[in-house]
């Protein structure tokens, strides 16, 4: 008698295909077993009285762990600090500003034209120095006193290394009208910010001042800070637009400046509704020339402001500025002091 063979374990795991597959309605029970003996725990519920963490969907929904999200710091805290921020160019930084998108007219006319022009102009080659030993030894070893502070201007450019060069614009403006009506200073702060492209800060006095119904703590102005190629496009629409249009302008005083190489000039609420962003769109139907107002609904006439425009530089002293300001197109009145 011939005995079965048996095919052994080592070799149905080796080889699938001659393993033995259960029925259709084995596998089906199988499942059908798998299925009910499998049960989803219930999901706790938050009663309405109970805090909800701020990770949570919604007050009526499951409470949730919330993943962790690193945030670098913002600001730099040493070189001891344990969390470093990650350099202002990296995506991942809190200062990242993408761009740019554009080259500015300006920016590029002050690096290819201005700046060798401005070079060529301040620079002063250094001498060797001499000694007399004679002479010098006994005029450098004499006793004297200490020199008297004065309140000279900076000496002017000596080295190619400190050409003067636009730094920042800052556009502040003081709403009186503000002290009985909030809605002045909203519309002068919606005015800067569409005149800038940067979001507006609002001041507040800090004293009382009875001549001009001032009171403490009152918001009463409002100033944006421009930086980097916004200036310079702040600064040509400036030149290109604004500017020759107002009629009987003069230019900025010869005299302006604060001896540090900041110039300061003003504009009246006329001046500011040159601005494309305040006045409008101007249309023309061949030789029908259509100006249509589009913005004096959100700016009303008698809200916008007037403006002060201080234009922050480089140069030590205010005739650099003026000359660097006077090169891109600003024109002044009367001669540099």
């Amino acid at each position: 008698m011939a005995m079965a063979h048996r095919t052994p374990l080592n070799l149905l795991r080796r080889a699938p295909n001659i393993l033995l597959r259960p029925s259709s309605s084995t596998f089906q029970q199988q499942q059908q077993s798998c299925k009910l003996s499998t049960t989803m725990p219930a999901l706790a519920r938050v009663s309405p009285g109970d805090k909800i963490s701020a990770s949570s969907p919604s007050k009526g929904g499951p409470r949730m762990r919330a993943k962790y999200q690193y945030r670098s710091p913002r600001y730099y805290r040493g070189r001891l600090a344990p969390n470093m921020p990650p350099p202002s160019a990296s995506p991942a930084s809190r200062l990242f500003v993408p761009g740019p998108f554009a080259a500015e007219r300006l920016e590029d006319h002050y690096w290819n034209t201005l700046a060798p022009d401005l070079q060529v102009l301040s620079y002063v080659h250094k001498q060797n120095p001499t000694f007399n030993l004679d002479r010098d030894y006994r005029q450098l070893t004499a006793l004297r006193l200490p020199p008297k502070p004065s309140r000279q201007q900076l000496p002017a450019l000596r080295t190619f290394r400190n050409i003067p060069r636009l730094t920042g614009i800052t556009v502040h403006s003081m709403v009186r009208a503000a002290m009985k009506e909030s809605a002045y200073l909203h519309a002068a702060g919606m005015v800067v910010q569409s005149v800038t492209g940067v979001r507006a800060s609002v001041h507040k006095s800090k004293e009382n001042i009875s001549m001009w119904e001032l009171r403490s703590g009152k918001s009463i102005a409002v100033t944006a800070q421009i930086k980097g190629r916004s200036a310079y496009r702040f600064l040509a629409q400036l030149i290109d637009v604004v500017l020759p249009r107002i009629k009987d302008w003069k230019g900025i005083a010869g005299g302006s400046g604060d001896s540090s190489g900041n110039i300061t000039f003003g504009l009246s609420p006329e001046g500011v509704s040159m601005f494309p962003e305040v006045e409008g769109i101007v249309g023309g139907f061949g030789a029908l020339t259509v100006v249509v107002i589009v913005n004096y609904d959100m700016y009303l006439p008698k809200m916008v402001p007037g403006l002060h425009i201080t234009i922050h530089t480089s140069a030590g002293n205010d005739v650099d500025a003026k000359i660097l300001l006077k090169s891109m197109g600003l024109p002044f009145d009367g001669n540099f002091r």
